[in-house]
């Protein structure tokens, strides 16, 4: 019995080495085996196209551009853009992108998505708050965290030195709760008590116009006329342009009656400042406009 059963598995066994050797199973077999090799091959190129492995661009420079402008140039570079935020800008057109991130330059992969800041098409309104009685300091951080913005600083006679005596816009005093326009400019009457207050004027060089404004604020001063040069084409250079001259010409120790107006010239071309020479002045110089 034993020897029967032994036999019947080799029996078997025989017909399964057989089998492996037939035509009809190599002819199967290899046929998997091809089967199996252009799956793996369109898994690999399908990877491929859907990463865009390898290939990478630069990011083009969007500024200023509308949504139908920067729409085709998203489309001819094969990238993906998302609108996520506006603001208002004054001077730049409505609808057109201030800022996007990649920044322009910056390689990407195809398909990359680029969130863009536009300007707004209707800028909101915001309401007017209540300044009177305030210190010039706080009157003015108030003032920027209702989205409005530091116009004229006017020094008036007041015993109340550096309190807030009125708010004007556009000339006309403006009451709390007027809804303007957010970004709008509030000019501001401080009191200047009952001395002839004078403040130093500070260096303004290599300082972007946003910076100026500030700067001059806090040293009780305004910011008069803004020349751009030749050098200022785009909204870009704009908002990068610095400053290359002012007057009065800062020297150390000039001093201005507190309200003054400072005028600045400004470029993108650093070599203007390089080739700028002050005219020597008297430190003890005063200077009252």
């Amino acid at each position: 019995m034993q020897f029967c059963g032994l036999n019947a598995n080799l029996f078997r066994m025989k017909n399964f080495f057989q089998f492996l050797i037939s035509k009809q199973f190599l002819k199967h077999f290899g046929l998997s085996l091809v089967v199996l090799f252009v799956l793996i091959l369109l898994t690999f190129l399908s990877l491929s196209l859907y990463t865009r492995h390898g290939q990478s661009g630069e990011v083009p420079d969007f500024t200023g551009l509308s949504e139908d402008q920067f729409a085709q140039v998203i489309d001819n570079n094969d990238l993906r853009y998302l609108v996520i935020d506006s603001v208002h800008v004054k001077g730049v057109l409505p609808g057109v992108v201030v800022d996007q991130t990649p920044k322009a330059g910056a390689r990407v992969k195809s398909n990359r998505t680029i969130f863009f800041t536009i300007n707004a098409m209707t800028p909101e309104k915001v309401l007017m708050p209540r300044l009177i009685d305030y210190s010039s300091r706080n009157a003015q951080v108030m003032l920027e965290s209702y989205g409005l913005k530091i116009g004229k600083l006017i020094y008036v006679p007041s015993e109340y030195a550096n309190l807030v005596v009125g708010q004007h816009f556009q000339g006309k005093p403006v009451e709390p709760g007027t809804p303007l326009l957010r970004g709008a400019e509030v000019d501001l009457l401080i009191g200047k008590g009952l001395s002839d207050e004078r403040t130093h004027l500070p260096d303004l060089t290599n300082l972007k116009v946003d910076e100026v404004r500030i700067y001059l604020q806090r040293v009780s001063l305004n910011l008069g006329i803004v020349a751009y040069d030749a050098s200022v084409v785009t909204t870009a250079d704009s908002m990068n342009a610095f400053v290359w001259k002012q007057s009065p010409v800062f020297s150390q120790g000039t001093k201005l009656q507190v309200g003054s107006s400072v005028d600045v010239w400004v470029t993108v071309d650093s070599s203007r400042v390089a080739a700028m020479t002050a005219p020597a002045v008297d430190e003890d110089e005063e200077v009252s406009f």
